[in-house]
């Protein structure tokens, strides 16, 4: 059987260029590539870095997140012309099934590949296609497929560093996809994890989990295994880790470079208010000095437009990030995902303004904030952009320990500040080549 795997293309946020598009390979889509290689021929597109190919596969599988539904409508519509059948899958189907246009896809895979793919083509083959599979299997770690690392195409990436730990996230934030009613947090076999590691065959990963310690306990068991391997490493993780200084000790000594925290916010009653009861905002400058104190860099993630910000949240959260020298910001505008309790909350209170989901991609605003207008929130939200990556706020948030400030102003002003200029010598030298110098500047700091 022929089948396709494809990946829509992204629409970029007003910061971003296309360096984004090409940071890193759809492993949920590799880890279906692995699934089904052995007894199929398989495809796998990914139209952030090239063009779909409209030809006439069996299968269609396309990965869905809200914001590339539109999109992923008009792609399944071409194929289904062609008499394929469409799979729609990924992280909004499993969390807004309810919600997707009847008549768009032919199948709704809800729930990890692994519990639902296997039926599709059995069916398929037996001609008892239905509309909907549900990963009913008590999944295991052990069940877990890792994705088809071989399969990528490496010169269209600037990272193929990327393993998953896990899947999913232990907590249940309201704006967050997570907090849908199908998802799951499952950690993945240690053994296994770590011959992905000698496999990709580099010093420096990104572990791209939800949450890097959804299971403390599992993590420390990981952290002591990777220790002899001498790796350097990043990864996201909830802030609650700051707190455990025996795990940040183990996180030093098994080469963590930095961690992505959803900090989200510095008004405790917007905390409060979505249910993130893992933030403590009394805690969050302890969280960054023991996290500063151990070497370690900090991305933290804000989300502006909760309930109890106000205009002058910007102001005040630009001065704390810049007191506390944190090293990268990533901003988002509140948004309300279809299947999450934010959305089903903001509808009953009829403050959802637009029903364009290629706006879903937390740069726009698409609902009615509490305590400012639409337009005040979005220019917030471009003004702290702007300003934490100016020259002068990039020099006051300059990191203390000396062997950190190359990877810091690599990020801040090639990534960041001169963005265009750096994806123009990607597309002139290619997105390997570049990602394989960023590593290497990161690894021997």
């Amino acid at each position: 059987m022929y089948i396709k795997l494809i990946q829509p293309k992204m629409e970029k946020r007003p910061m971003d260029t296309d360096i984004k598009i090409h940071m890193a390979p759809p492993l949920g889509l590799l880890t279906i590539v692995n699934l089904l290689r052995n007894d199929h021929r398989v495809v796998l597109e990914n139209e952030n870095v090239e063009d779909i190919q409209y030809d006439a596969p069996d299968i269609v599988g396309i990965s869905i997140t809200v914001d590339v539904l539109p999109r992923a409508i008009k792609i399944a519509k071409k194929f289904r012309e062609q008499g394929c059948i469409v799979v729609a899958g990924g992280i909004h189907i499993t969390t807004a099934t309810d919600t997707i246009p009847p008549d768009c896809f032919d199948v709704l895979c809800v729930g990890a590949a692994e519990g639902t793919w296997p039926d599709i083509i059995r069916d398929h083959k037996n001609g008892t296609l239905k509309y909907i599979y549900r990963c009913k299997k008590n999944l295991k770690g052990r069940d877990l497929v890792p994705p088809a690392y071989d399969f990528i195409e490496k010169g269209k990436y600037l990272y193929c560093n990327v393993i998953h730990t896990s899947r999913g996230c232990p907590f249940r934030c309201d704006f967050c996809y997570n907090s849908g009613a199908e998802q799951l947090f499952l950690n993945r076999e240690i053994d296994d994890v770590i011959r992905e590691i000698k496999e990709i065959n580099t010093k420096h990963i990104m572990f791209i989990d939800d949450n890097f310690i959804g299971n403390k306990a599992w993590t420390y068991e990981f952290l002591e295994a990777i220790k002899p391997l001498k790796i350097k490493w990043n990864a996201a993780a909830s802030i609650n880790a700051a707190l455990d200084e025996q795990l940040l000790d183990l996180m030093k000594e098994s080469g963590c470079q930095g961690l992505f925290i959803g900090f989200e916010s510095i008004s405790q009653d917007s905390i409060k208010d979505v249910h993130k009861v893992q933030n403590h905002i009394e805690t969050y400058e302890k969280a960054v000095y023991e996290i500063h104190r151990r070497g370690i860099m900090i991305n933290a993630s804000f989300v502006f437009g909760l309930d109890g910000d106000t205009k002058e949240t910007f102001r005040t959260t630009l001065d704390w990030i810049v007191k506390n020298k944190i090293e990268t910001v990533t901003s988002h505008i509140l948004t309300p995902y279809p299947g999450t309790a934010l959305y089903r909350r903001m509808k009953e209170e009829n403050r959802i303004t637009s029903e364009d989901l290629s706006l879903y991609n937390t740069a726009n605003v698409v609902f009615q904030p509490k305590n400012m207008t639409s337009q005040e929130l979005m220019d917030g939200y471009l003004w702290i952009y702007r300003n934490v990556y100016s020259f002068k706020n990039i020099i006051k948030r300059m990191p203390e320990a000396k062997s950190q400030r190359a990877a810091y102003l690599m990020f801040n002003l090639f990534y960041r500040k001169w963005g265009k200029i750096t994806d123009f010598l990607c597309k002139c030298i290619s997105y390997k080549r570049i990602g394989i110098w960023a590593e290497k500047i990161s690894h021997y700091l």
